[in-house]
């Protein structure tokens, strides 16, 4: 990016926003100030959470090294305390032993699948509610987005994941999008879903007076070819069947 500049009587200085930041142009064209104690403070906080995640992370890997080769301490645990527990008669007999250290490990495991398969759903819940809802929510499709929600999740849901209990976004080459507007930090729903909009191929099939394609389903307004079902069409049949039938009817297509 760029410094935004004006030239006053032979001189040229940084041309400043309303709230006297500097303006800086991106390369698409965009115009956002640059905050710059906002950005020190940001790259100061970022040197102390690297820092304290570093050496979490040595302390971490430390402790663990006393358990190696160990895949389920949970359940080894229980399985040595259940042998401690046998008397000296039993421990002459090795396949007594074996069986007595089976039954442990598929007590602990039936004891705590119901607690796993909570934690899978709560985890489900999390996902759909913090992603699905931000695209629910999202002004950005609101305003710019041409058709349904779901045909837009489905296109850049991918791109979202939940980490440490946040909607995190990533780029085409797996790399975490950041904010223009706040350096430093991640986009928001919005702010990455005008980026991966701006990077995609048919975005002209999706945008509000996007040209579209030219090469929809055929009919007239508000009909529906015999036998199309929405779960067969691609994202660009979609898009071109909502601009030539409406999305009423796009929706009373069988699924």
């Amino acid at each position: 990016m760029k410094l935004k500049t004006l030239t006053v009587e032979g001189k040229t200085y940084a041309e400043v926003n309303d709230q006297g930041q500097p303006i800086y142009v991106h390369e698409d064209g965009k115009e956002v100030g640059h905050d710059a104690p906002q950005t020190v403070a940001t790259i100061a906080r970022l040197n102390g959470e690297a820092k304290t995640n570093r050496e979490r992370y040595e302390k971490a890997e430390s402790s663990l090294k006393a358990f190696e080769g160990i895949e389920d301490p949970t359940a080894a645990k229980k399985a040595l305390q259940t042998i401690q527990n046998l008397d000296d008669k039993k421990l002459v007999d090795a396949g007594e032993v074996d069986k007595v250290k089976a039954e442990a490990i598929k007590a602990v495991e039936e004891k705590y699948a119901p607690v796993l398969a909570q934690r899978d759903e709560l985890q489900a819940s999390l996902h759909k509610e913090l992603i699905g809802g931000g695209f629910a929510r999202s002004k950005y499709i609101q305003d710019n987005i041409a058709v349904p929600v779901d045909m837009v999740q489905a296109t850049f849901g991918q791109h979202f994941k939940i980490e440490e209990g946040k909607v995190v976004a990533y780029d085409q080459n797996g790399e975490k999008i950041y904010s223009r507007v706040r350096p430093g930090e991640l986009a928001n729903v919005d702010e990455a879903l005008e980026s991966l909009v701006g990077g995609y191929q048919h975005k002209d099939l999706i945008l509000k007076g996007g040209k579209g394609s030219g090469g929809g389903f055929q009919g007239g307004k508000g009909g529906a070819p015999a036998g199309v079902k929405r779960s067969e069409m691609s994202v660009s049949q979609k898009a071109d069947f909502i601009k030539e039938h409406g999305n009423d009817a796009f929706l009373k297509l069988p699924q």
